[in-house]
């Protein structure tokens, strides 16, 4: 396919090895785009845009000098931003009462603040008719026990893509959000390894199955081109979980009680 040919792409969190934003690099490269990708790994982030024939800079999404130097140097090597994509994000599991305050703010910088400063610095520099996208969870529609810290960032950058969709559509730019569930990537690899926890997760999916980085990848490449007629929305790309709900965290150690005879490991207790 080439419908995103002549696009040029700016990607940010795609440097950690196959993740979900290198994932979605090669995809929208394979569908024509030229791609920009960052991220704070400077070595991944060489080996990626070497792959995908693209350009790169070390970024970290928190520090405004950085997110401006980002979007500038993606238009000095690309000559432009048609799609802007944030995949960045930190999978958090703890208890809201064990929840620190050095981990809150880690969380809103990362998931709030720092996306706030990304679509700002990209904005004034994007051409009329492109496109953003932030990658969002089902959990800020759904719930799971012990992630409201990420949960709560997750669903409140999701109405700040409404407000970009509002607020940039008189210059043809679309802003959306995609919501993945239970996905295998690096970041979900420790818990997808505990034998009987894919079981139970996959359970709650009507179709069937767990999603895999390369459905998120497809939804966006569809998202980000001239074909899609579509801002302010938040795309469920999850197999139908949110018809359904993720299992409870007492459902989730009877599996693993049944698989291995004792419970999922509580990574807050092993941190102690």
């Amino acid at each position: 396919m080439s419908h995103l040919q002549g696009k040029r792409a700016l990607i940010i969190g795609a440097a950690g090895r196959d993740n979900m934003g290198q994932v979605i690099a090669r995809r929208l490269a394979r569908d024509g785009a030229q791609v920009f990708v960052s991220g704070r790994h400077e070595d991944e982030l060489a080996r990626l845009s070497g792959e995908v024939q693209g350009g790169y800079t070390v970024c970290d999404i928190t520090q405004r000098q950085d997110v401006e130097r980002l979007a500038e140097a993606c238009v000095a090597q690309l000559g432009g931003i048609d799609i802007a994509i944030n995949a960045t994000g930190w999978g958090l599991l703890k208890p809201f009462e064990m929840t620190t305050d050095e981990e809150l703010e880690r969380m809103t910088q990362l998931q709030f603040t720092g996306p706030f400063k990304f679509f700002q610095a990209v904005l004034p520099r994007m051409n009329d008719g492109g496109s953003l996208v932030q990658i969002s969870s089902a959990t800020a529609t759904i719930m799971l026990e012990n992630h409201a810290a990420y949960m709560g960032t997750k669903a409140g950058f999701d109405h700040v893509i409404r407000c970009l969709a509002n607020e940039y559509g008189h210059r043809g730019i679309r802003a959306n959000s995609i919501s993945p569930g239970f996905t295998e990537t690096p970041m979900t690899a420790a818990a997808a390894s505990i034998p009987g926890i894919k079981e139970i997760y996959q359970s709650c999916y009507p179709l069937g199955r767990l999603g895999t980085s390369e459905d998120i990848a497809a939804a966006v490449s569809w998202v980000c081109s001239d074909e899609c007629f579509m801002t302010g929305q938040n795309l469920q790309i999850n197999g139908g979980l949110t018809l359904r709900r993720n299992p409870m965290l007492a459902e989730v150690d009877a599996a693993a009680i049944k698989a291995t005879g004792k419970p999922r490991p509580r990574p807050w207790e092993s941190n102690k």
